[in-house]
């Protein structure tokens, strides 16, 4: 049978070329199956099962095939991997947990994408940047993946301490999310010695892991001392440390004369009894409470608040300036504040025996917290007296005092709007908070908790109450699409979290039933049952932990902490950015305007929501830096505490009287060798069984603090 003339014999060439093309195949199927993994070619040659003498020669033939057509790289010398396409990235921000690993948070993927340190490209906490997911995740398991682009950049300066080794010098950053040191380049102009506390703005990211480079840009000082460190928690949260000259000049020139033309603008309350209610040292006074009765048993209620929107115009840069701080900081010895002193503590704020330019909410409300009558607007009032906390809780104590009558019915009536609020779903949880005594120098003297009295209260029942009222009134103002407005929302709570801090509770002997259509109900019970008792603070704490946390919208969505449909931040526009755009909206819509630029407002929401959460964490930072200093001179005296925490390496305690929280490290147990049972969250003695667990009360004294590092290392005290 003769062949086809067609059908002809592949030549040796051409099978030779063919078969190196499925090498190729073989080798790219092999490396894509592998994504982010890195072989040399005598693994690769391996894996693909390819035997021979020939067998390296080959595989590098391939590799150098697949490289020129990028569909391989070279991520170090002799090691290759699949490439990545950047086209099919997704954008997040980096969330870095540990040295060893970091999280992408991304809208665009369900679940936070993993990714090994080495595959960062060195992006860092907080940085924008694009990531490739690597495909075959097991089920249940978070993707991983490796950034391919660093897109922004969340921070290029860091504070830290210098530590020199030899001829080179490096930062070792006080940031926790920060896990690489700083390459220091030498600059003669700012000379920085070992141990000082420097800032370090990085110059230079180079490839293949090597450690970023800076230069020192400002020196602290001497780590360790009082000033320095608390500079230092200014720089890490990136704090401004003074307004700049032209902020300052600008405020320096706005007019302290309030005009009869401005006057005959405004509602004026300067002939109704008024008064300030704030802590004894505050200088900036947001908000002033005014009472006269109406009828029997019917009273008017005015909340003024600091009219600071009018001075503070749009597109000047005092806005600019109070937009992008947000908030005021309020460290352990100072204030930032968000606008210069001229404003905070002069023009805007209501102190005694002045005329002030307000905007308010006036109610008329009866003797069991209803409210019958509701106005907003613009007003001028006149501050009768200026009391702190301390003086009006004596009224409310039985001493007399001017003002008492109205004092004690402000107070009567603040009971029953409390009283409403938690029967409509308000929680009562709070957390425990510290101030401290300090000397001239810094030093503190003494921790004290902070107790909130009924006068806190009263002042806060009537602050929620307006900024309550203001946002359904806004919401409510018309038919069809809501006007755009800033919002406080506070999100429903996970109920996995909830299910976590109920097994928690049951630690310490309390029992809770999570009824999801009674969750707030339920964790009031719990605030009474464990109201006084030692794990009081723990539970507390750990419940808000479990919740969302509360930000800035335009969504109008409700609070569930407050149990509020509608709720906003009306009431504090000396120290808050988002109180000033509530301010202006709420006037806007008075005036009838139009609906204002939803976009543009939600970012400006997002943007208070960050400053917000980096104000807090600086204000933490500072606090448990303080705590630490307090505990290193009590090295000799011994302390109840409450066990907050077991891991494998340690117990955490928090110290009753200073609510400061240290560590007994487990090898220091010198009775026996404990073992660690993470599902029961204890550890037990091998011999002697002894057990400690979560809640557990011991008594501990301090043997060693570290306030660079802000630990504290405790011992337990038989």
């Amino acid at each position: 049978m003769s062949r086809n003339k067609n059908n002809k014999r592949p030549s040796k060439d051409k099978t030779k070329q063919s078969s190196k093309s499925q090498l190729a195949d073989k080798v790219s199927g092999f490396l894509k199956k592998n994504p982010g993994k890195e072989f040399s070619i005598k693994q690769i040659a391996r894996k693909i099962h390819l035997n021979g003498k020939k067998r390296f020669e080959f595989t590098e033939f391939a590799i150098d095939q697949l490289m020129d057509q990028k569909i391989i790289e070279e991520v170090k010398p002799g090691m290759f991997r699949a490439s990545l396409d950047a086209s099919e990235g997704i954008e997040g921000k980096v969330e870095f947990v540990n040295p060893r690993f970091a999280f992408i948070v991304s809208e665009e993927s369900e679940k936070d994408i993993k990714v090994n340190a080495n595959n960062l490209n060195n992006a860092l906490d907080g940085d924008r940047v694009k990531v490739v997911i690597h495909q075959g995740a097991r089920r249940g398991m978070n993707p991983e993946g490796e950034v391919v682009e660093v897109l922004e950049r969340k921070r290029t300066e860091y504070v830290g301490i210098v530590d020199r080794k030899g001829n080179n010098a490096f930062l070792i950053a006080d940031s926790r999310r920060m896990h690489m040191d700083i390459f220091i380049v030498e600059d003669q102009g700012k000379k920085a010695f070992n141990g000082d506390k420097v800032i370090v703005k990085i110059t230079k990211w180079p490839q293949n892991g090597r450690k970023p480079e800076g230069e020192v840009i400002r020196v602290l000082g001497e780590a360790g001392t009082h000033e320095v460190e608390i500079n230092a928690i200014m720089a890490e949260y990136d704090l401004p440390m003074d307004f700049p000259e032209s902020v300052e000049h600008d405020a320096e020139k706005i007019s302290d004369v309030i005009t009869d033309e401005e006057i005959a603008k405004r509602r004026d309350m300067r002939d109704v009894t008024t008064f300030t209610i704030d802590p004894h040292d505050a200088k900036d006074f947001d908000d002033a409470l005014s009472i006269r009765p109406i009828q029997d048993g019917v009273w008017e209620i005015g909340i003024h608040i600091a009219d600071v929107t009018h001075y503070v115009k749009e597109e000047t840069r005092l806005e600019e300036e109070a937009y992008e701080r947000a908030t005021s900081v309020y460290l352990v010895d100072r204030v930032i504040p968000m606008l210069p002193e001229r404003l905070s503590n002069g023009l805007c704020s209501l102190r005694p025996n002045e005329d002030k330019l307000t905007f308010s909410a006036i109610f008329e409300i009866n003797e069991a917290g209803g409210v019958l009558k509701e106005w907003f607007g613009r007003t001028i009032i006149h501050s009768d007296h200026r009391f702190a906390y301390e003086d009006a809780q004596e009224l409310l104590d039985g001493a007399e005092g001017p003002f008492k009558d109205e004092v004690l019915t402000l107070n009567r009536i603040a009971y029953k709007l409390r009283e409403d609020r938690f029967a409509n779903g308000s929680i009562a949880f709070e957390t425990a908070e510290v101030k401290f005594r300090l000397d001239e120098d810094g030093t503190p003297l003494e921790v004290i908790p902070k107790v909130r009295q009924d006068a806190h209260k009263l002042i806060e029942d009537f602050m929620l109450l307006a900024n309550k009222k203001v946002a359904e009134f806004v919401f409510k103002k018309v038919k069809g699409d809501p006007l755009t407005f800033v919002y406080r929302m506070h999100g429903n709570p996970n109920m996995e979290k909830l299910e976590s801090f109920a097994n928690f509770a049951q630690r310490f002997g309390h029992t809770v039933v999570l009824d999801p259509t009674r969750i707030s109900h339920v964790l009031n019970d719990l605030s009474k049952e464990t109201a006084g008792k030692p794990e009081e603070n723990i539970l507390q704490s750990l419940a808000i932990r479990s919740m969302a946390k509360a930000i800035y919208t335009t969504e109008p969505e409700g609070h569930f902490g407050l149990g509020f449909e509608h709720y906003t931040h009306f009431t504090s526009p000396i120290r808050r950015y988002p109180d000033m755009m509530v301010h202006r909206l709420l006037q806007r819509y008075l005036d009838k305007g139009k609906s204002a630029d939803q976009e543009m407002y939600e970012g400006m929401c997002e943007h208070s929501s960050e400053m917000e959460k980096r104000a807090a964490d600086a204000e933490r930072a500072s606090i448990k830096y303080k705590q630490v200093e307090f505990m290193s001179m009590q090295e000799d005296e011994a302390f109840e505490g409450i066990v907050t925490g077991v891991t494998d390496f340690g117990i955490f305690i928090e110290i009753i009287s200073t609510k400061c929280e240290g560590m007994v490290r487990l090898a220091n147990l010198d009775d026996d060798y404990y073992d660690y049972d993470p599902d029961e969250l204890r550890i037990i003695g091998r011999n002697n069984q002894r057990m400690i667990t979560f809640g557990d009360k011991l008594t501990v004294k301090v043997i060693g603090t570290d306030l660079l590092q802000r630990t504290i290392d405790l011992e337990l005290v038989d």
